[in-house]
């Protein structure tokens, strides 16, 4: 199915539900869903993975957040969560917002202000007392000087200066709102929050359960009863199972496009469609490591990449090529085809690239009977251990000799965060479709999530769009994370599934199922 008709496909579905009486919405029931991992904690302002935000979102409130009934998320489908209003002062530096009355946390604390003040004091690192273990999104907010409060209701954001993309990054899945009063070694664990589903349990690789918040503040909601959630290590189990009609929804992106055949062929009253993911399967190479601090060396694998052949192996085609924003037309910051097939490695001529990648492996000493021998880490789930595959064939061509160190989830987050590798295939996930979300994140000299060690004061600069094309060539150039290719993937649920929609430009921002009813 073509992306353009998964989008029409949705977008009748949104008529047509916006078109149903409201008494059609039925109250109770469990959702149940399948994991295909080990959430490494429920603390979703210290973790960088979907993995602890399908399980655990449901449990928080932001301050903003994007529109599930929209499919493609923007400035634009920004809606009001915990605050029911928000604006800017004339110099844009001053975000001010009125916050929704009467909110309580799970544990029957009254939500205020001071609330929105200590997760963004935290975050900043200006709490008093400040016990995160990580902090993988601070540098989202480097131009925040603090948050104010004017009584209960009302909080300020301050800036050094103005930040377009601020609003979009307060509505990430991962910009939730904490309470002051809990200790962050409880939120790893015992996570409190305003959500609409209270969390009951968490048994490490085996199930989660959450329940109905009985006192949400959005009155009627939310419909459903309990959220379960069963981990399965394998996808064809997984696949089989959601196909027997043991679990509602699969997993953001779980089903590939051979397993989407197959559940359609046993289930084939199962709504489905392909969706671009807003995940890049991209090189690590820690620059630090010898022979790998040598540029050129970093040159010759980036030039390696047979971009085409990982598109045609892993998604029948269907992939997006593209640079570190997600690729056009989903990615609103995606460059044209003509400027991304000038980059280096982009072009149509492939066996050029890879002469020009074994031209200089060879000044360098090494050929087949001298490979340079390596280990490729990556995290041991079938949409790193393929590429991973494919990656370490594909370097054989240049002298490179790879063997793959499987590594579980807590593990790969470990040795990431410690720089504690040499090359690793990533699956990199944005969970927003914006430069401050993507670029800061993933490449700026003092971020946590810049694994492989970049540093260029060029990059740090303002990154709207009239440089990002520019910014974009310097990381090419640079090798600096080689982005091999921009996934798609398949949704599944069952047709008594309600309100549920998949988005095109991120897998993380609709997984709260406050407005999901079981028509059944």
């Amino acid at each position: 199915m073509s992306f353009k008709l998964a989008a029409c496909i949705v977008a009748l579905s949104i008529v047509a539900t916006a078109a149903s009486p409201a008494s059609a919405q039925k109250r109770g029931g469990t959702l149940r869903l399948y994991h295909n991992d080990n959430p490494p904690s429920t603390s979703l302002l210290e973790e960088s993975t979907i993995a602890s935000v399908m399980p655990f979102a449901a449990v928080f409130n932001n301050l903003v957040v994007f529109d599930a009934a929209k499919v493609h998320e923007s400035i634009d489908t920004v809606i009001p969560d915990l605050a029911d209003s928000w604006s800017w002062d004339q110099t844009n530096t001053k975000l001010t917002f009125k916050l929704h009355h009467g909110v309580k946390w799970h544990d029957g604390q009254p939500f205020t202000a001071k609330d929105v003040q200590c997760t963004w004091r935290m975050l900043i690192g200006k709490a008093e007392t400040q016990d995160f273990k990580r902090n993988p999104r601070k540098v989202w907010y480097t131009k925040l000087r603090d948050v104010s409060v004017n009584g209960d209701d009302e909080a300020t954001f301050e800036l050094t200066e103005p930040q377009p993309g601020l609003l979009a990054l307060l509505a990430s899945a991962f910009s939730v709102v904490y309470p002051c009063h809990v200790p962050q070694q409880v939120m790893r664990t015992k996570p409190v929050g305003t959500g609409p589903f209270k969390f009951v349990e968490f048994r490490r690789g085996d199930s989660i359960r959450l329940v109905r918040n009985p006192d949400y503040f959005k009155k009627d909601r939310p419909y459903l009863d309990e959220i379960t959630v069963r981990s399965i290590d394998s996808r064809a189990t997984r696949m089989l199972a959601f196909a027997t009609g043991d679990y509602d929804i699969t997993f953001p992106s779980d089903v590939s496009i051979p397993l989407m055949k197959d559940v359609k062929a046993r289930a084939p009253n199962a709504i489905c469609e392909m969706t671009s993911t807003n995940l890049q399967i991209n090189l690590l190479v820690n620059r630090v490591n010898p022979p790998f601090d040598n540029p050129e060396i970093r040159k010759a694998m980036s030039l390696a990449l047979d971009r085409n052949a990982f598109n045609s192996i892993l998604f029948e085609g269907t992939g997006r090529l593209g640079g570190a924003m997600q690729a056009k037309p989903e990615g609103e910051w995606g460059m044209p085809a003509d400027v991304l097939s000038t980059m280096m490695g982009y072009g149509p001529d492939t066996e050029k690239n890879l002469a020009d990648a074994q031209a200089i492996m060879q000044k360098l000493g090494y050929s087949d009977a001298k490979p340079l021998s390596i280990n490729i880490q990556t995290r041991n789930l079938p949409t790193y251990r393929d590429p991973a595959v494919i990656l370490a064939d594909q370097l054989k061509n240049i002298y490179i000799v790879a063997e793959l160190d499987i590594l579980d989830t807590p593990r790969w987050y470990s040795r990431l965060q410690r720089k504690d590798y040499t090359i690793g295939l990533n699956v990199t996930g944005v969970s927003v479709d914006d430069p401050d979300g993507n670029l800061v994140e993933n490449y700026s000299c003092n971020s946590e999530r810049n694994y492989t060690q970049y540093c260029n004061a060029e990059v740090d600069k303002d990154k709207r769009r009239k440089i990002v094309f520019d910014i974009e060539r310097v990381l090419v150039e640079d090798a600096a994370r080689p982005v091999i290719l921009h996934s798609s993937a398949g949704n599944c649920w069952q047709p008594y599934v309600r309100n549920f929609r998949p988005h095109d430009n991120s897998q993380y921002n609709n997984l709260r199922f406050e407005d999901v009813w079981l028509d059944k």
